[in-house]
């Protein structure tokens, strides 16, 4: 009995084998790929003079919430610049927003195929239960072997540990939507994608809204992590602290981590409670609804 094993390991290492040197080309394709994206968005958030983006980062703060977190906002990034991370910031800026927007086209799809199918649902539950369970550090081993040492593999395990939240809020959202509208727009001979694209999704937007908000802030908590792989920024500077003992410049970084996450938080949460379902909203659904009828 003490010989019992079950050799899961040595299956998984065959099974990463096999895709490496099967998939060479593929994944060197997707690598180049990628970091193109990631260059290109890293250029646009880096090249411009810090007080430009600062500017346009308030803009969008103000347009959320109003003039206080703009203005926090403003004082949070001149914080950053203050310690010399602005450059590290706008490179785990980038990654995060990189890996949100793969994340989110993966996540919305596959919730809204799973609020509408129940076999679906049952079948993606415990896959995303694997997902969100399964220690972060594990998804760099497959991806440092596939993608290689650099910002690739840290995008693309960010994406895989980030996308469980973007998909049950995308659903719970879904499902949530009041049954009678739906069956009205279906008394009305609307198609089921008109339903979706002009009753369901919009009604759902404030869940889908808290989870495009969760996707950010966990994309956010494996900056760190991403930067064990070098995949460089914030978390370059925080492993790179860690190796030398040096509590000021972790402090720095760390400190520079905690205002991109309250940022992106307070911002992304704005303009998700923004479109909190209300009576008129719902009123504008039933609009909406009777506009299929005619339509139709």
């Amino acid at each position: 009995m003490n010989d019992f094993r079950i050799p899961l390991g040595k299956w998984v290492d065959v099974f990463v084998e096999w895709l490496t040197t099967s998939f060479t080309g593929f994944f060197d394709v997707l690598r180049g790929i990628m970091r193109s994206m990631y260059d290109s968005l890293d250029f646009v958030l880096s090249a411009p003079p810090f007080w430009a983006i600062i500017l346009v980062i308030t803009a969008i703060a103000w347009f959320a919430k109003g003039w206080k977190l703009a203005l926090g906002t403003a004082i949070g990034l001149l914080a950053i610049v203050g310690v010399n991370q602005w450059d590290n910031a706008m490179d785990s800026l980038a990654l995060v927003i990189l890996a949100t927007l793969v994340a989110l086209l993966i996540a919305i799809p596959l919730g809204i195929l799973a609020a509408r199918n129940d076999t679906a649902s049952k079948i993606i539950r415990p896959v995303l239960d694997f997902l969100q369970t399964m220690p972060a550090f594990v998804y760099l081993i497959p991806a440092l072997m596939l993608f290689r040492v650099g910002v690739v593999p840290g995008i693309v395990a960010t994406v895989v540990f980030a996308l469980a939240p973007g998909v049950r809020l995308t659903e719970l959202g879904i499902r949530g939507v009041d049954r009678e509208v739906v069956e009205a727009g279906h008394a009305f001979g609307a198609t089921p994608r008109r339903i979706l694209r002009q009753i369901q999704l919009p009604l759902a937007m404030p869940s889908i809204m808290a989870g495009v908000n969760q996707v950010i802030m966990l994309s956010l908590s494996m900056v760190v992590i991403a930067g064990m792989v070098g995949a460089g920024g914030l978390g370059g500077d925080v492993v790179k602290s860690l190796s030398s003992i040096d509590v000021g410049l972790g402090v720095e970084a760390g400190l520079s981590v905690v205002i991109l996450a309250m940022i992106l938080d307070r911002v992304t949460g704005a303009f998700g409670t923004g479109k909190k379902r209300s009576p008129a909203r719902t009123n504008r659904a039933a609009k909406r609804t009777a506009s299929l009828g005619k339509a139709a």
